[in-house]
């Protein structure tokens, strides 16, 4: 028997259940899940089978966890202060804070690019009344880590600092702030819009909407 977990759009498909148990022992595979997805969960299985659906796995043992991830809506070792620049958290961020975070990290900073989300209360022509999000604890903080770890190495900046909200987020509320510092201007916009673009595509973090027609999974991200 496996537990296969269930995020965003995959748990309303599974009838709101967050994980699933299937009958597969040590030695079964990714095609084996698909088979039974195929017989009991055909709305799921179709999402895996255009590869809208990500399975980390291929090879099983009995008692496995493996996790289905949807679209997103998302490491290296590092030190307690570099864990500070790249968090995932319930409680709302200060944007000075967080700004003094980055700019204490070097005297060489001359250009800082901000990009902040906040929560909007209209989507793709609804009314939004509040939105919710989840993630994949420590496969998303990785995926954070990831990038900042990238955009260090990509991009002429000294630092950035990626904080991302999760849980129940009213309207008009913050929800992500990316902050790139480099010596200049440019390099700063250039990596700051990298990290939050990058951040959509990578990020296991899936986003709900609450609307007047009802509860809302959104594939892509905010």
């Amino acid at each position: 028997m496996i537990t296969l977990k269930l995020f965003g759009l995959l748990k309303s498909l599974a009838h709101n259940q967050t994980e699933l148990a299937l009958p597969i022992g040590s030695g079964g595979t990714v095609l084996d899940v698909v088979g039974l997805l195929d017989r009991e969960y055909q709305e799921i299985a179709e999402l895996v089978h255009k590869k809208k659906v990500l399975i980390s796995v291929n090879l099983l043992n009995e008692g496995d966890e493996v996790a289905l991830l949807p679209p997103f809506a998302g490491g290296s070792e590092t030190s307690a202060a570099d864990d500070m620049l790249v968090r995932i958290q319930r409680e709302d961020f200060s944007i000075d804070a967080e700004l003094a975070r980055i700019r204490a990290r070097s005297r060489r900073i001359g250009g800082i690019a901000i990009f902040l989300g906040t929560a909007r209360d209209r989507s793709k022509g609804r009314d939004v009344n509040g939105i919710k999000f989840e993630y994949y604890e420590g496969m998303a903080q990785k995926k954070l880590r990831e990038i900042r770890d990238r955009a260090l190495k990509d991009f002429d900046i000294i630092d950035v600092l990626i904080v991302h909200r999760y849980g129940e987020i009213e309207i008009g509320d913050n929800i992500v702030l990316v902050i790139a510092a480099a010596e200049h201007r440019e390099e700063a916009f250039r990596a700051c819009k990298w990290g939050i673009d990058e951040l959509k595509q990578i990020t296991p973090i899936w986003k709900q909407e609450s609307t007047p027609e009802g509860e809302i999974w959104v594939e892509e991200h905010p």
